[in-house]
C-alpha cells in the first residue's frame, strides 16, 4: 500500500489502505506491507487503517532507525518492520533486531547489493529483502536481484522486492530461491489491484 513513489510520482493518491488491505486478504496475499513515511504519501494512521480492517500480517515500510520508530510501529499494530541495511551500520542494525523482537516484532532487513547480502547473513537476519531497486538512482536491475537471490542463506527467509510486474517475473523469482515477492507499484497503478494479485499469484 503506497500512494506514490519518489522515482515514479504518484501512483494511487486516493488509496484507502483499509479497503485495500482488507481486499488484498480476501485475494490471497501472505502479508501487507504499508508504506508510513511521507515521501510516499503515507502516514501511521494509514498502517491504523489497515490494522483494524484486516488480521493478516502487516509490514510497516519506512525508514526507520531508532527504539521510538519501532515503538511506534508496533503500538500502530504493525507485526514486521523494514529495516535498510543502506541505512544502518551492523552494530545499530543488530541492536534494531533484537528491540523489535523484544516488542515481538518480525523484521524485513532489506540488501540491494552483494556486500548487503552478506552483512544480512552475518547478522542473522532470519528474513531477508533483496531489492531489485537501487535507491540512490531508482534503477531496477531484475538480473542482479535474481543471482542475488539464488546466492542468499537457504535457512532464511527470502523476499524479491521491486520491479515485479507479471507472474513470469514473479516465477523467475520463485525459480532463483525466493520464498515470497514484495509488490508495490504494479498494484497499486493497475486499475483492479486485487485482480492484479490474482494474477501475480496464479499456479501454472
Amino acid at each position: 500500500i503506497k500512494r506514490r513513489s519518489p522515482s515514479a510520482g504518484d501512483l494511487r493518491p486516493d488509496a484507502d489502505p483499509a479497503a485495500l488491505a482488507a481486499a488484498y486478504e480476501r485475494a490471497g496475499a501472505a502479508a501487507v506491507s504499508v508504506l508510513v513515511d511521507e515521501r510516499f504519501g503515507g502516514t501511521w494512521d494509514d498502517l491504523r487503517a489497515a490494522r483494524a480492517s484486516a488480521r493478516l500480517p502487516l509490514l510497516a515500510k519506512g525508514f526507520f532507525s531508532t527504539s521510538e520508530h519501532l515503538r511506534t510501529a508496533q503500538e500502530a499494530g504493525a507485526d514486521a518492520v523494514l529495516l535498510l541495511l543502506r541505512d544502518l551500520d551492523d552494530a545499530r542494525t543488530a541492536e534494531l533486531i533484537r528491540e523489535a523482537e523484544a516488542l515481538g516484532l518480525d523484521t524485513l532487513v532489506e540488501a540491494h547489493d552483494a556486500a548487503e547480502l552478506a552483512r544480512a547473513a552475518r547478522l542473522d537476519a532470519p528474513v531477508i529483502g533483496i531489492n531489485a531497486r537501487d535507491l540512490a538512482t531508482f534503477e531496477i536491475d531484475r538480473g542482479a536481484q535474481l543471482e542475488l537471490v539464488a546466492s542468499a542463506p537457504r535457512d532464511r527467509v527470502v523476499v524479491a522486492e521491486s520491479g515485479i510486474e507479471s507472474r513470469a517475473q514473479a516465477a523467475a523469482a520463485e525459480l532463483a530461491g525466493a520464498d515470497a515477492i514484495l509488490v508495490g507499484s504494479a498494484l497499486m497503478r493497475a486499475p483492479d489491484p486485487v485482480a492484479k494479485l490474482a494474477e501475480l499469484l496464479a499456479r501454472p
